[in-house]
């Protein structure tokens, strides 16, 4: 059996040695407090195995609970007679079949199905190891991101964060408000070739998913043990909603869904009100977010909500009476403690009903924030009102960039930055563990149009987030780049297009500095076009 990827927390082999061919397992036992996952168990086994489980068969494998045990955390053991799993709950439980499917690579080419004995004593050294997939930019629809949340499932990845709102897209269906997908969803052309070009390409972009089928997507990632947080962008990144509905902004202008993602077109046609903000002053607005607000969270059990905050320009709201008002009658200090205000009202209208609101690190920058809200951590400079946040006792995840944005070129972030992060590069001391919530990469989709693509982006970069989310020990690079390789079959599997290893690691710096310079001035897939997956 392969070492897997993450790295369990302790494997102890058995001192007298020994061995047990999961090939003689015939059955398959689970206890009823994992009904949650118990399907995908079975599914994973059987196919895994080759054949059908039943509960009584010679070798039952038996997956109970432990009262022991913490959420998310399991234990193997396996002697010559066969294999227990006990688990904390039904993610636990899914986790440790995930073990023996990985280590012994189920259900591929390379499956090696016998097994050493011993202990696994496994357990997270995250709570939230998480994934954003961004749809607004471009949308890839439900069986990619099914295949996205299954594969996430194989790393014990368990919170996807869905972007479905931005400038260039609505992706969500709201009953009271039909034109945002009606009229939000669509653009008619795209930007293309990187931050520097003005090029364009003149293909439609649409999309959005209906209210039913995000139910049926936010079920089918529950089996796989993994919460879906939807990321609905205010009080800015608002442009598709004010296509739609003009009275958001504190102008009421009549635009299309923006085609542009930033850089050089806005500055090359003098739009310089592009990135525009909703209006915080008039009633209207508000309404319009509880309206939006109380749609969505009926369609997400998770206990978090997530609304971006961030790149909010405030120029229109200092030359708006309706906002100045707002400002005066609330005592606020200036637009900066509008945007906190807004963020405070919004948490509290979450938190009636069971979430947690989550923002950007922008959102702290009025200085007013309520500390019950969870700061996501991405900026590439260094933001001290992070740090001060935690030491109030604030909540954090982190996705900073050069560590874990994967849109961005392996030339600029070799696959090794995600692999080494460690929270006290950036400011965390080992006091606060406790209030970083945990990890998350970001896929970001303005220059990855296709599912191929947004694989090749993500692997093996996704193998990397498992580890750093999931183990807390020791690193070395070198046996992890082995294990890489190993977990190539599990990747064929699937059908994934990942990323070759001679781009994915980037040992040449003038190869590297080349490539920055192509991937920002004209080609945004120098390194796609390149790619040679085969091993």
């Amino acid at each position: 059996m392969k070492e897997i990827i993450p790295r369990p927390q302790s494997f102890v082999l058995a001192k007298k040695g020994g061995t047990f061919d999961l090939a003689r397992i015939d059955g398959l036992e689970i206890d009823q407090k994992f009904a949650l996952t118990a399907p995908v168990i079975t599914d994973i086994l059987q196919k895994g195995l080759g054949k059908e489980l039943k509960k009584d068969g010679e070798n039952i494998l038996k997956i109970g609970f432990s009262a022991e045990l913490s959420p998310q955390s399991y234990r193997i053991d396996v002697d010559e007679n066969g294999v227990k799993i006990e688990a904390g709950d039904a993610a636990g439980a899914l986790y440790a079949v995930q073990t023996i499917r990985v280590g012994a690579m189920l259900g591929t080419p390379k499956a090696n199905t016998v097994a050493p004995c011993g202990k696994i004593n496994d357990y997270p050294r995250y709570k939230w190891r998480g994934l954003l997939l961004d749809e607004a930019r471009h949308f890839f629809g439900e069986d990619e991101v099914k295949k996205l949340l299954d594969v996430m499932c194989m790393h014990k990845l368990n919170v996807l964060h869905w972007h479905l709102t931005d400038d260039q897209g609505w992706r969500i269906e709201i009953k009271k408000y039909p034109l945002l997908t009606q009229l939000g969803s669509k653009r008619e052309k795209s930007q293309i070739h990187g931050w520097q070009s003005t090029d364009v390409d003149d293909v439609p972009v649409s999309g959005f998913y209906t209210q039913e089928k995000i139910k049926e997507i936010v079920a089918y990632a529950a089996e796989r043990g993994i919460s879906v947080i939807p990321e609905i962008d205010m009080p800015a990144h608002l442009a598709a909603a004010m296509a739609a509905y003009p009275w958001l902004g504190c102008r009421e202008i009549k635009r299309d869904v923006q085609y542009f993602f930033g850089g050089k077109i806005p500055l090359s046609q003098g739009i310089k009100d592009w990135n525009r903000s909703a209006c915080l002053g008039k009633p209207r607005t508000m309404e319009f977010i509880r309206d939006i607000l109380d749609e969505i969270c009926e369609l997400f059990p998770a206990p978090y909500f997530h609304i971006g905050g961030d790149e909010a320009p405030k120029d229109e709201w200092k030359n708006c009476p309706a906002c100045q008002e707002m400002i005066k009658s609330l005592g606020l200090k200036n637009e900066k403690q509008l945007q906190g205000w807004f963020i405070n009202k919004v948490a509290g209208y979450v938190r009636s009903k069971g979430k947690r609101l989550i923002g950007w690190n922008e959102v702290l920058e009025g200085d007013n924030l309520e500390k019950d809200v969870i700061v996501q951590y991405w900026t590439p400079q260094r933001d001290c009102k992070v740090i001060k946040h935690v030491k109030k006792g604030g909540n954090v995840v982190i996705s900073k960039h050069k560590y874990f944005y994967f849109d961005m070129p392996y030339a600029l972030y070799p696959l090794r930055n995600t692999y080494m992060f460690n929270p006290y590069f950036e400011g965390f001391i080992s006091m606060y563990d406790n209030n970083v919530k945990g990890i998350e990469g970001a896929l970001w989709t303005e220059w990855i149009s296709s599912p191929s693509k947004l694989e090749f982006q993500l692997f093996p970069r996704m193998e990397a987030l498992a580890e750093v989310s999931w183990y807390g020990g020791p690193k070395n690079y070198k046996k992890f780049l082995q294990r890489v390789k190993d977990y190539v079959p599990l990747l064929d599997m699937y059908g994934l297009n990942y990323a070759g290893e001679e781009i994915y690691r980037q040992p040449n710096p003038f190869t590297r500095v080349k490539t920055i310079r192509t991937w920002y001035g004209g080609n945004e897939n120098v390194e796609y076009e390149k790619n040679d997956n085969k091993y």
